[in-house]
């Protein structure tokens, strides 16, 4: 799970956009067809992503404008391995109390393999066909959940790393480098579980392409070379929090002095003082973008009506001024998965963050370096439960 790093004032932050958004948005809602209900619903929302730190204005601006299909939302979080089981036991049960699932790539393939989730191809005709929405890169990401949920944020991702240059005065190039710095300096680098942590994962999944190993998409007889770099790297690393926020606060303490991270880690936590402003990133050579994104999904078992407005709401989002305020604080950067969406479009506290934390070098670098989609899901869980048993078994917490 990716945990929020916004301040508690952020919550509504984007709320009191302009009211013609609002009603334009409403608008174009209220031309698709929709079942009349006796009552607006509450629709519960599970968030194990940290999705919420870009889409909680969203979900404020949908309540506004339809107070006839929404009485309220109620948010929990949970840690994204967590997901997949707690919705099978509701399901079983017959008591599905959860409406929305808010997820990255980890819970969503976890769920994919336990067939927990509705499958949204017989809707498109309601939020609109992914290949007619999304961009060239959100459309790679997309096919990998096989209609099984629907993009909502996006980014190429990285892997970075992440150094303080106080510190580090030497920084590895490439990633003999790195384990060179490492084992010279035992205990000073660090990165999250990949099956909970955005940063982890793209590490992880990168890797493969860094290293020129046979089959980047077979992580079980293709890693050969990635196994090995690993396990090498498990001699000098004291152990793997279990998010990547830990990362970045044993960074910002100065008790580790690289990281592994992302476009979004690294704009966003400096953006909010979590990490030292002035701490620096490098791409190692060699390196392919590997994108990541965050999906609404449907568990399977809902009722007519909650699935009707989950798929009004799902439509809402995918609009064009609501997404643009996915761009947020650089927190999934750039974060729009649909086309035409740009920074200008904005709120101006986005841009001006941006501004100010942003490195021109992404921008380029999205425009210049291959990116590779992630694993597919039975792939992504085999990576994941093999990352779990021989690198992080005994130095987890």
């Amino acid at each position: 799970m990716r945990t929020k790093l916004y301040k508690s004032a952020k919550l509504g932050r984007f709320a009191t956009r302009p009211l013609m958004n609002v009603l334009a948005a409403g608008a174009a809602m209220a031309a698709m067809a929709m079942p009349a209900f006796a009552e607006p619903v509450q629709i519960n929302v599970i968030d194990v992503a940290g999705n919420l730190a870009l889409t909680q204005p969203i979900f404020d601006n949908y309540l506004e404008a339809n107070p006839d299909k929404v009485s309220r939302f109620t948010f929990t979080k949970a840690p994204a391995p967590e997901l997949a089981g707690k919705v099978k036991a509701m399901q079983g049960a017959g008591r599905l109390d959860i409406d929305i699932v808010l997820t990255g790539t980890d819970g969503l393939a976890a769920g994919m393999e336990m067939g927990l989730w509705e499958n949204l191809e017989p809707y498109t005709d309601v939020f609109g066909k992914p290949d007619a929405l999304l961009s060239e890169g959100a459309l790679a990401l997309q096919e990998q959940a096989q209609m099984n949920g629907m993009l909502i944020a996006y980014s190429p991702q990285g892997p970075f790393i992440e150094y303080a240059p106080d510190r580090v005065k030497v920084v590895p190039s490439n990633t003999d480098e790195l384990l060179a710095w490492c084992k010279e300096n035992p205990n000073k680098l660090i990165y999250a579980r990949p099956a909970n942590s955005g940063a982890g994962r793209t590490f992880l999944m990168g890797l493969p392409y860094l290293l020129g190993d046979k089959d980047p998409k077979d992580p079980i007889n293709g890693w050969d070379k990635t196994w090995a770099y690993l396990s090498e790297l498990n001699d000098c690393i004291e152990y793997y929090p279990s998010g990547t926020t830990a990362s970045m606060k044993e960074f910002a303490s100065g008790t580790r002095d690289i990281i592994i991270t992302t476009m979004g880690w690294d704009i966003n936590p400096r953006a909010l003082g979590i990490v030292p402003a002035n701490a620096e990133v490098k791409m190692l050579e060699g390196t392919s973008f590997v994108s990541d994104g965050q999906f609404l999904v449907i568990p399977k078992g809902l009722d007519e009506e909650k699935r009707a407005v989950v798929l009004d709401i799902l439509k809402f989002m995918l609009e064009k001024d609501q997404q643009a305020i996915i761009y947020d604080s650089g927190y999934l950067y750039p974060g729009p998965v649909v086309k035409g969406v740009t920074l200008e479009m904005a709120p101006q506290e986005s841009q001006d963050v941006i501004a100010e934390f942003g490195r021109p070098a992404y921008d380029e670098l999205i425009e210049t370096r291959p990116i590779e989609v992630l694993l597919e899901p039975k792939a992504m869980v085999a990576a994941f439960r093999k990352w779990d048993e021989e690198i992080g078994a005994h130095k987890g917490q």
